[in-house]
């Protein structure tokens, strides 16, 4: 490990508590990083702050150590209840880390107590967790935060125990404002006092973190730590001890190329990302079955309860695979990460820059490898111009073993791995429609065809974006898909029944006229009137001009539908008023006019 060094924590102006120094020394942090010189002094000094610095640089230590000193020198010591300083972070992994930095420093310190509020635990729990415990340090999640203040009802007065507040930190803020938390964010400070310390910590800068600068912070300094010699002259946003490269391949040579890389590289620590979370349920199972004798983890977004036990175990081990989205790309700090894969580069080019940055943190080395499509090698310049990311090329490797077969027999055997691969093709192609940089990653120049192939489906799957178009470069397997069964056999037992009694409805509901399920007869009928009138209206105005008789039946028409869905009306006054309006028209309808014509 190369050292990154700003001073021994002696040096600083303000003296820290022997205890907090004694911790820092437990942990192996001898000298501060530069983030951590510039800032400690200033928010320990009543300033408020916006750090920016580049991604792994220390932020965490830059607000959990004054946060400890403020509330030690406060004269009047904080009760249980009372709340002296709150961290909000986009996701929960971020969270559970920081949250155990704390504990590190808030152990010698018993009078001082900590909860950490996130998403995947019972929120009843955690109130009856405060009532009990109390929280002068309140580690939490922007949706779990807000939920809190709302819990009146159950003993929790959130909004007076925060009346003592004397900090509140927004880390990773970009991207808690990228998340669309800036909502939830806004309802929290109205509960905060106004004469606090604020901090806001984010390795990159945006139009919208300087907008929450100006609203929430009182004339603040401004820290921007960037790395010294070359990297400082060209504004590197990556650490210069990170290696990055880029290998260009087909769509249906990334995942051999992938299983290449991981067969070689076993006893070292992975974190392979990927576009969506259908992608990593698909590739994280396909890698457990290739990738022998190495631990493949799997975490993204719509996980629930599982996520931080996942992540926990994960930052234990010595070697190993995590499958991920961008759930893990900001602030997350795992131990001795050696290399970041980025099977599908991501949505934004600032995410890439964070991704990287799981890898070299706080003086270690680390490699990154992003997979790129021939169409795509543009990108490689784009990173380096937008953010000033160098990428060395690296060859794909000759002589590697085809496993799309086996991945297809895996398909063939188990319906459960069929749907994910169906699932895992559609969310990326969707996910490839929006990517920013819309100028290299274009829909219309992607190879569907050898995507598929790359995914290893079985046949193409029916939607909107593959409609009309032909598929000549890819072969379905002649198998009928239907008839794959699940492994698991209640799961293929339920199928079964549900296909039978799908079989029993087609037959009884041959010959008869088919209307949408629980919804009211009157309402379809409705909705056919309106349908047939506007198909006449059109007619009409293509042949000429609309009558005036006509333009005021379907006015009147229209605002009997307002009316029937501002429930003014029931649904049997306004078939009455429909039916008198249609006998109105007829009666005044030219001699020989049938009232459909009309």
């Amino acid at each position: 490990m190369e050292h990154v060094t700003e001073g021994s924590w002696e040096s600083l102006p303000v003296q820290l508590h022997p205890r907090v120094l004694d911790t820092l020394r437990e942990l192996g942090f001898p000298h501060m990083t530069p983030v951590q010189s510039a800032t400690i002094p200033l928010f320990m000094k009543n300033k408020d702050v916006a750090a920016e610095a580049i991604t792994g640089s220390g932020k965490t230590l830059a607000f959990v150590i004054p946060i400890l000193e403020i509330l030690l020198r406060r004269e009047d010591k904080l009760k249980k209840s009372q709340v002296g300083a709150i961290i909000i972070t986009p996701t929960r992994e971020l969270a559970i880390q920081i949250d155990e930095v704390l504990t590190h420093f808030t152990k010698p310190f018993p009078q001082l107590s900590q909860i950490l509020w996130i998403g995947g635990r019972n929120p009843g729990e955690d109130v009856e967790r405060f009532k009990q415990q109390g929280g002068n340090i309140i580690v939490a999640t922007p949706g779990r935060l807000e939920d809190m203040f709302r819990r009146k009802a159950e003993g929790l007065d959130l909004a007076s125990c925060v009346r003592a507040l004397d900090v509140l930190v927004l880390d990773e803020a970009d991207r808690l404002l990228d998340m669309g938390f800036e909502a939830s964010i806004n309802t929290i400070l109205e509960f905060l006092p106004k004469q606090r310390r604020t901090g806001l910590f984010s390795a990159t800068q945006t139009q919208e973190v300087e907008n929450l600068v100006r609203a929430g912070l009182r004339n603040p300094v401004r820290i921007s730590v960037k790395e010294k010699g070359v990297a400082a002259s060209s504004t590197q946003k990556t650490p210069s001890r990170l290696r990055n490269y880029y290998m260009v391949c087909k769509a249906d040579e990334k995942f051999n190329q992938l299983i290449h890389f991981l067969r070689n590289h076993k006893q070292e620590k992975h974190l392979v990302f990927f576009s969506t979370c259908a992608c990593v349920e698909y590739y994280g199972k396909a890698l457990e079955a290739l990738v022998k004798g190495v631990r493949i983890m799997c975490i993204h977004g719509k996980m629930k309860y599982k996520r931080n036990k996942i992540f926990l175990d994960f930052r234990k081990l010595q070697s190993g695979v995590l499958v991920c989205t961008d759930v893990m790309a900001r602030g997350i700090d795992v131990p001795e990460v050696h290399w970041v894969l980025q099977y599908d580069p991501p949505s934004n080019a600032s995410a890439f820059v964070h991704r990287c940055g799981r890898t070299a943190r706080i003086g270690h080395s680390g490699s990154a490898l992003v997979f790129l499509l021939p169409m795509e090698e543009a990108y490689v310049s784009f990173l380096a111009i937008n953010q000033r990311c160098p990428l060395q090329e690296t060859r794909p490797q000759g002589n590697v073993v085809d496993l799309l077969p086996k991945l297809k027999a895996l398909a063939l055997a188990d319906r459960a791995m069929f749907e994910k691969g169906m699932r895992a093709f559609v969310s990326h192609v969707q996910a490839y429609a929006k990517h920013e940089c819309s100028l290299i990653f274009r829909l219309k120049d992607l190879d569907f065809a050898s995507l598929a192939r790359g995914f290893a489906l079985l046949r193409m799957p029916r939607m909107p974006e593959l409609k009309g178009k032909q598929f000549p470069d890819f072969v379905p397997v002649d198998v009928n898909t239907d008839m794959i069964p699940f492994k698991d056999k209640a799961r293929e037992k339920q199928r079964q029944k549900l296909l039978e009694q799908q079989g029993k409805d087609k037959t009884e509901n041959e010959g008869r006229r088919k209307f949408i399920r629980n919804k009211a007869w009157s309402k379809q009928k409705a909705k056919k009137e309106r349908k047939k009138k506007m198909n006449e209206k059109r007619k009409r105005e293509e042949g000429s001009d609309v009558e005036e008789e006509d333009m005021e039946e379907l006015l009147n028409d229209t605002r009997l539908l307002k009316r029937l869905k501002k429930g003014k009306i029931t649904e049997d006054e306004f078939e009455k008023s429909l039916l008198m309006s249609r006998k109105r028209a007829t009666s005044t309808a030219e001699p020989g006019l049938s009232e459909d014509d009309c």
